[in-house]
C-alpha cells in the first residue's frame, strides 16, 4: 500500500494545511475582538461625557437657583428701604398704601374707587322667579292655551307690523 515515507509526508502536509487554516481563522476573529474593544471604549467615553454633562446641568441649575434667591432678597431689601423711607418722609395714607402694596394688595388710585361696590361679571342667563321656567327651557315663552294653528300658519312673522316699532 503506502510506504512509510509517503505517510509521513502526507501527515506533515496535513499539519501544515491545518496550521494555515487555524492561523487564518485566528486572524479572522482577532479583528472582531479589536472592534469589540474599540466599541467598549467608545461606549465608556460616551457614558463619561454624559455624566459630565449631567453634572454641568446640575451645577447650572444650582447656580441659577442661588442667583434667583439673591435677586428676591435684593428686591425685598429695596422694598423695605423704600417702605421705611416712606414711613419717615410721607404722610400716613401714602405709607399705608406702600405697605399694602408690599403685601400683595393693589394701591387704590382714589378714595372714590374704594367706595364703589365691586363689579359683577355679566351673566349669560337671566334670573327667574322661583317655580318659573327659565329662558333656556324648551317651552319658554310658549302659552299652553295658545292656538296651535297660529304656529302652523305660513305667514312670515317678519312681515307682520309690530306695535313697539310704531311707538
Amino acid at each position: 500500500m503506502f510506504t512509510l515515507s509517503t505517510l509521513i509526508i502526507a501527515v506533515i502536509a496535513a499539519l501544515i494545511v491545518g496550521g494555515l487554516i487555524g492561523a487564518g481563522l485566528f486572524k479572522g476573529l482577532a479583528p472582531q475582538q479589536k472592534q469589540n474593544r474599540s466599541l467598549e471604549t467608545r461606549l465608556q467615553k460616551a457614558e463619561d461625557q454624559l455624566k459630565e454633562y449631567q453634572q454641568e446641568v446640575t451645577e447650572h441649575f444650582i447656580e441659577t437657583s442661588e442667583l434667583v434667591n439673591n435677586l428676591t432678597q435684593s428686591y425685598k431689601d429695596v422694598h423695605e428701604h423704600l417702605a421705611s423711607g416712606a414711613l419717615k418722609l410721607t404722610n400716613p395714607d401714602i405709607s399705608r398704601q406702600l405697605i399694602d402694596a408690599g403685601k400683595g394688595n393693589l394701591i387704590a388710585k382714589g378714595s372714590s374707587e374704594q367706595d364703589e361696590p365691586p363689579h359683577e361679571a355679566p351673566r349669560d342667563w337671566a334670573p327667574k322667579d322661583p317655580g318659573a321656567k327659565g329662558q333656556l327651557s324648551e317651552d319658554f315663552g310658549l302659552d299652553a292655551n295658545a292656538d296651535n294653528s297660529a304656529a302652523d300658519s305660513t305667514s312670515d312673522p317678519s312681515t307682520e307690523p309690530t306695535t313697539k316699532a310704531a311707538s
